[in-house]
């Protein structure tokens, strides 16, 4: 049947055409394999063929024609690396891994990988240092540290390196007045670097805590030290910038403690013994605290009830005081008051206060209170009203008791200030009861003024007539001095007057003449000492001396 089949063929189809056929189908054979196995490398990219058993990595510029025993391929791109960048690659059947560092194209070998970083970038940024900057690596196969320190523009740990700090680090910058603490965690080695300088570490190295200042020791400055090696404290008072050396530790800054001439403090050293130091001794006056001691710190209630017991002292004050308290009494007749006052109080005796309490002013209040509770509680409302600043007198003058001996506090008065029920409805009747002692008190009192104010207006009238008298007498006396003078004064006028016309005259003329004469001559002054004024006045014709005569004249 094939046989018939080619026969047919053979007589129908021409050789030539068979021959054509076979060109074009040899010809498109060939286009398909250049097309499939011929690739143009360039010069950023690398070919990675996948034969049967092998994988082979072409670096461009290259053209390459595939062999038939090819499997796949793959056109990658070049890594390019920037000066500053890095990359890790690791060989997968050898598990080595390398840095490959730019400015640079990284081309990868057959089975190369590269290890991205926490971004999952490919590329890592190298680590630029300044000057006052370092870094360490740490090899994972050898354990060894490496550290780079500043100046420098690209650092890149090795391939098996990681950052041991997780970044760069700064040096530590010591100023002159300032230091730092070193170990060495390989040897455990303490050192101490002092400024002026930049401190880096070693590679295995830490700081001890943050750059402290050094110490200024003066008159007011000493520092308590220990030193790790003895465990022994000492204090150094030598005037310097203290700076700790290797095995000292500045455990305090002792100031010096001052004393006014009115303040005492306790120190207690390292076997318990309590010492009163006070100001007005010149020896006791300024100190600073030696090893193992310290001061004694007191603790004291306060408040108006002490109710609180924060009062921290270590200075005590010696000089005298005031306390103010307030406490709940109860009187006979079962009213409850609330009794506010005050003590007058000072330290006599500093030593016998510490030896038997810790809280003197708790201990004086409650004293006070318990002694007013006894005294308060056998009286009744009204007579405790009456003299409560009695009791307030004899709770402590006449208490027998060495209570405040004993403890070294002199009271000088107590007095109640005030006091107030504590139920509401009783309040409210003491206070119309103290209302009205106050109203009454305060009508005496305006009535007693009112009579005092009569009682001075009547004693100015008094006064005021007797000035008038003594001043009328006065006038009396000075106008009858006065009219005898004048009196005196024309009489001798009147005489040299009367003298002179006699011896002038030789006896012409009588005495009654004289005396008209004088009279005229008077009538004259007055006349003009009222014409230089604006007066008037008015004479008769007898008075003015004057006649008036008429003269008639007839004309024949």
């Amino acid at each position: 049947m094939n046989l018939r089949i080619e026969q047919v063929i053979h007589q129908f189809i021409p050789k030539t055409v068979v021959f054509y056929v076979t060109a074009i189908l040899v010809a498109v054979g060939i286009i398909v394999y250049i097309f499939r196995y011929l690739k143009f490398v360039n010069k950023d990219q690398q070919l990675i063929i996948h034969g049967l058993t092998e994988k082979t990595i072409i670096h461009g510029p290259k053209i390459m024609l595939l062999p038939l025993t090819t499997r796949s391929t793959e056109l990658c791109q070049a890594l390019s690396l920037a000066p500053t960048e890095y990359c890790i690659i690791k060989n997968t059947l050898q598990g080595k891994r390398r840095v490959e560092i730019g400015p640079k194209l990284v081309f990868l070998e057959p089975y190369d990988e590269i290890i991205p970083c926490a971004y999952q970038k490919p590329c890592r940024k190298a680590f630029s240092l300044k000057a006052n900057e370092y870094i360490r690596f740490l090899d994972h196969n050898t354990g060894k540290v490496r550290v780079v320190r500043g100046e420098q523009g690209c650092v890149v740990p090795g391939p098996e390196e990681v950052v041991v700090d997780g970044d760069k680090c700064k040096a530590m910058d010591l100023q002159v007045f300032e230091y730092i603490k070193i170990q060495d965690k390989k040897s455990g080695v303490v050192r101490v670097e002092r400024g002026e300088k930049i401190v880096f570490l070693g590679p295995f190295e830490e700081f001890l805590g943050k750059k402290k200042a050094a110490v200024e020791i003066d008159e007011e400055t000493a520092v308590l030290v220990r030193n790790k090696r003895d465990g022994q404290q000492h204090l150094v008072t030598e005037k310097r910038l203290f700076i700790p050396t290797n095995d000292e530790e500045i455990l305090e800054v002792r100031k010096l403690q001052k004393l006014a001439d009115y303040e005492a403090c306790i120190v207690r050293d390292r076997n318990g013994k309590q010492t009163v130091l006070f100001g007005r001794n010149d020896d006791q006056r300024s100190f600073f605290l030696e090893p193992y001691t310290n001061l004694v710190t007191l603790t004291w209630s306060r408040g108006r009830r002490r109710e609180r017991r924060d009062l921290l002292l270590t200075k005590i004050d010696l000089r005298p005081m005031y306390m103010s308290f307030e406490f709940n009494c109860r009187t006979s007749d079962n009213v409850e008051l609330i009794l506010e006052g005050s003590f007058f109080w000072e330290i006599a005796d500093l030593p016998a206060m510490v030896k038997f309490t810790n809280d003197t002013t708790g201990d004086i209040c409650n004293h006070a209170r318990s002694r007013f509770i006894e005294l308060v509680s056998q009286r009744t409302l009204m007579e405790f009203m009456q003299s409560f600043n009695i009791i307030a007198e004899e709770v402590h003058k006449k208490d027998k008791s060495n209570f405040y001996d004993q403890r070294g506090v002199k009271i000088h008065s107590l007095e109640v200030t005030g006091y107030r029920c504590a139920d509401p409805s009783t309040a409210k009747t003491l206070s119309e009861i103290i209302q009205e002692t106050t109203n009454r008190v305060n009508r005496l009192q305006q009535q007693e003024s009112e009579n005092e104010v009569q009682l001075k207006e009547i004693r100015g009238d008094i006064d005021e007539e007797k000035a008038r008298s003594e001043l009328l007498t006065i006038q009396s006396q000075n106008n009858t001095a006065r009219a005898e003078m004048e009196g005196i004064t024309e009489a001798q006028r009147v005489r040299a007057f009367l003298d002179t016309l006699t011896v002038s005259l030789d006896g012409d003329l009588d005495i009654a003449s004289i005396v008209n004469m004088w009279k005229t001559l008077r009538k004259e002054d007055a006349l003009r000492a009222i014409s230089e004024g604006n007066a008037r006045m008015y004479f008769t014709p007898k008075d003015a001396n004057i006649s008036i005569e008429n003269h008639e004249y007839t004309t024949d």
